[in-house]
């Protein structure tokens, strides 16, 4: 039976004998189900139909697909003291992706920020040999593909090593989650966290959504709630969702300013 996949957010279901009904993930007011309606491809079609992005972004290795497909975040390698991180994830998986992640020493364990890149995280894990992929247990009803590879972790902070530590954000999603890299790729350290804060396009400031299609803004007890999480953080870099979408420098002061001027607007 066929996996089938929602182009419009490009989350990959268990296996059915038809293409489901619905799409939870799209039809939940953070996301949207596409102006042609529900409509579904699989692994093998996007795989004739596409090909990855495969390249540095900002010193990382970067993988995507091109942005007409779903959500246009770019899935990067962090070769980290806590084992080789794939951060993020994406919906098509290639043998040339997976090779160039096998060239820079492979892939020890994923992690996801949230739901609406949990896309083909089953199908990744099993192309990288079986993988763990790390999520927050609070997100855990929007799982489409159930896998023994995936493991739920609890709390606010979950350190992975010495230098990764793992920090629920919430806001976005329940467990939306930030990785916080010490050393980082560059000197200073850097901060992922996927839509949890998104870096704007003016890459001087983020921003907080509750709906980022649907421009719902963020609860400001979640802002102010995420700040204090992160308060103890300290990082220059800000690697954002997508190719390019980064603060590099001034990452900590940016992201503070950026607290203080979205409380101020939505204070009235």
């Amino acid at each position: 039976m066929p996996l089938y996949l929602c182009e419009t957010c490009g989350t990959q279901y268990a296996k059915t004998p038809a293409p489901p009904e619905h799409c939870p993930v799209c039809e939940d007011e953070r996301q949207y189900v596409g102006w042609n309606g529900q409509r579904w491809t699989t692994h093998e079609a996007l795989a004739r139909k596409y090909t990855l992005r495969i390249e540095e972004d900002a010193g990382l290795l970067g993988l995507s697909l091109p942005a007409d497909f779903a959500i246009p975040q770019r899935a990067l390698h962090l070769p980290t003291d806590a084992g080789n991180v794939l951060w993020e994830c994406i919906s098509l998986v290639t043998d040339e992706a997976v090779c160039a992640l096998k060239a820079r020493g492979g892939v020890d364990r994923m992690v996801i920020s949230h739901p609406h890149f949990y896309t083909s995280m089953v199908e990744w894990s099993e192309a990288l040999g079986g993988v763990p992929i790390l999520l927050h247990e609070a997100d855990r009803e929007w799982v489409r593909r159930p896998s023994a590879s995936i493991r739920f972790w609890s709390g606010d902070v979950l350190r992975l090593s010495e230098d990764v530590t793992l920090i629920r954000c919430g806001g976005h999603f329940p467990g939306s989650t930030a990785l916080h890299w010490k050393r980082g790729p560059r000197a200073g350290g850097a901060l992922f966290p996927g839509d949890a804060l998104q870096v704007v396009s003016d890459r001087r400031h983020v921003t907080f959504m509750y709906s980022y299609p649907n421009f719902i803004p963020m609860k400001p007890s979640d802002v102010r709630s995420m700040r204090e999480r992160l308060r103890s953080y300290d990082f220059e870099d800000v690697f954002g969702y997508t190719w390019g979408r980064n603060i590099l420098g001034g990452g900590r002061a940016a992201v503070e300013t950026s607290f203080e001027r979205y409380l101020s607007a939505v204070s009235g």
